[in-house]
């Protein structure tokens, strides 16, 4: 009879992939997908954050890392087809303020 110890992966494995995906996330030249990936990308790994049982942590690991991939490829065709800036995302410089004596 065997058993089969699950070890969830490290802290520092989740961080690290936690931060590789964000870094992906915020390579998107378009404004609403970078958005979207950005808070995606936070709620997943809340969820992970969560999780105490270490089969669905490292199934969740797992996916992440998976999806990290998909994202980077994303991330470099999004970079290659990227239209005009949207309103919200252009700065204007800031106006002085002008006093009158």
């Amino acid at each position: 009879m065997s058993t089969t110890v699950v070890t969830a992966p490290s802290r520092r494995a989740i961080l690290d992939l936690y931060a590789a995906t964000l870094r992906s996330s915020r390579a998107f030249s378009s404004y609403n997908f970078r958005e979207y990936f950005v808070g995606r990308t936070r709620e997943v790994f809340r969820g992970m954050q969560t999780e105490s049982d270490p089969a669905r942590l490292r199934t969740m690991y797992a996916d992440a890392r998976a999806e990290l991939g998909v994202l980077r490829r994303s991330a470099i065709v999004n970079q290659l087809y990227g239209g005009p800036k949207l309103a919200v995302e252009v700065h204007a410089p800031a106006q002085e303020d002008t006093q009158q004596a």
